[in-house]
């Protein structure tokens, strides 16, 4: 059955006309509307009867009715959209749908053409991965939408640390290593990312008594990869932390393919534990991170701003772990 009775769309007073009923009582039941006093049985026949002719709630009126739209916007900085990041959004997603909300992602862009979507939905809370560029806050509270999260209103009460090169340098520094060189990615768009995990990694090798560590960016291609692998072991270079598992790779692969033994002449250890990395030969050491736990948290953090509960603590779903494969010795 189609959900239009003819060329309109099935409304409550449809539903009530067709079983006999006030307009009202259908709305009650519709709406589930609290401290009615509707029989089961009322209920039933008028659920029953929205189903069998089709009828779908007219998502603008109930959003105007209840001052909500049910939507979650994230906003995504320019990234790749890997795997990890994937992962994140579907769980993020999932446990919003479970919770009658959905989730929409967008991405602006430079040329900054088109219309925002906070401005086209409405929705009940802006997101982002990042902080809010001032303007980008601004256009976002102008156009009516209250939440944010980060909020750019509240100071902030600490800064994020990336823990997963602290790992990646201790590993290395465990089995013996002591030259040690950070492999970011040569993608601008990632490339506070890189300058995170690299600071990271640089305040581990210190605090473990190791010199600076030299950094390279790495295309991914044998020759980028390469060029940095020789000048590395001309300086006696034993170990190289990668900015991710798709860094790692490369580096390996171009390795093998020139003569250089991964682990035994040189140890390289990855990030995400994509799977990429138990895949590729020799198997890449790796840090692994609870997307689903992160995805679950951003949920959370959303539903406890726009339902005016406690927001989540950050528990073990946020942790980082070691995974200790054959690429490293």
């Amino acid at each position: 059955m189609s959900p239009t009775t003819g060329t309109r769309r099935v409304t409550a007073s449809d539903i009530a006309r067709s079983l006999g009923i006030s307009r009202a009582t259908v709305g009650f039941v519709l709406n589930d509307t609290p401290g009615q006093t509707i029989s089961e049985a009322t209920r039933t026949r008028v659920l029953d009867e929205a189903r069998r002719l089709g009828y779908r709630p007219h998502t603008a009126a109930r959003a105007l009715a209840s001052g909500r739209t049910r939507i979650v916007l994230l906003v995504l900085p320019d990234w790749p959209l890997d795997f990890n990041l994937r992962r994140n959004i579907e769980e993020a997603s999932l446990a919003l749908d479970e919770a009658g909300y959905a989730l929409i992602t967008y991405t602006p862009h430079p040329t900054g053409q088109s219309r925002p979507l906070w401005e086209t939905l409405q929705p009940d809370i802006v997101m982002s991965m990042t902080a809010f560029a001032p303007d980008m806050a601004e256009s976002i509270l102008a156009s009516g939408v209250t939440r944010l999260i980060p909020d750019p209103r509240v100071p902030a009460t600490g800064e994020y640390r990336e823990d997963g090169p602290v790992l990646q340098v201790q590993h290395l520094f465990d089995l013996g290593h002591r030259a040690i060189a950070f492999a970011g990615s040569a993608d601008p768009r990632v490339a506070d990312l890189v300058a995170s995990r690299r600071l990271r990694a640089t305040e581990a090798a210190n605090a473990l008594g190791l010199t600076l560590l030299p950094s390279r960016e790495i295309e991914l291609s044998d020759s980028s990869a390469l060029n940095a692998i020789n000048e590395w072991r001309g300086s006696g270079l034993t170990g190289i932390v990668a900015y991710n598992d798709d860094i790692a790779a490369t580096l390996v692969g171009a390795a093998l393919r020139n003569g250089i033994s991964v682990p035994d002449d040189l140890s390289v250890i990855g990030h995400d534990d994509t799977p990429l990395a138990s895949m590729f030969q020799p198997r890449l050491s790796t840090i692994r991170m609870n997307s689903i736990g992160l995805g679950r948290y951003l949920a959370q953090l959303a539903l406890s701003s726009v339902e005016e509960r406690e927001a989540p603590g950050a528990g073990p779903e946020l942790q980082l772990v070691l995974i200790p494969r054959e690429s490293t010795r």
